[in-house]
């Protein structure tokens, strides 16, 4: 009975610290002026970017297909991630995705595909 008389404080303080809301703990509202990585000279970059990419997996080759509405060039890459541990995965070279145009890219798997993404960079 003593024991948890002593360590009641305790476990109060660890109930408090667990029941209270992110919004409330002292660290969130503390603000810093850490710069995030996207984020030059305090200003984001609020141009719309960005391709529209359809990816298609017909047995063990890949085709898609990404369409740029946006003004901003962009640089797509096909990215497949092979089903067999001795298929290698395969990267495609950046191909330019220019204002209002659309770019096929193509890849394959010696067998089995498990996934196949598109990547952008500016």
């Amino acid at each position: 009975m003593r024991s948890s008389r002593r360590f009641a404080p305790v476990f109060l303080a660890i109930a408090l610290v667990t029941a209270l809301p992110y919004d409330a703990m002292p660290h969130a509202r503390v603000q810093h002026a850490v710069p995030h990585a996207r984020v030059k000279d305090g200003k984001a970059d609020d141009a719309p970017f960005g391709s529209e990419c359809r990816v298609g997996v017909t047995g063990s080759h890949v085709v898609a297909y990404c369409h740029n509405p946006y003004p901003v060039t962009d640089h797509v890459s096909l990215h497949i991630e092979c089903d067999p541990w001795w298929d290698l995965d395969t990267d495609t070279a950046p191909v330019d995705a220019g204002p209002a145009m659309t770019v096929r890219l193509t890849g394959r798997c010696w067998q089995h595909v498990r996934s196949a993404w598109v990547g952008h960079a500016r």
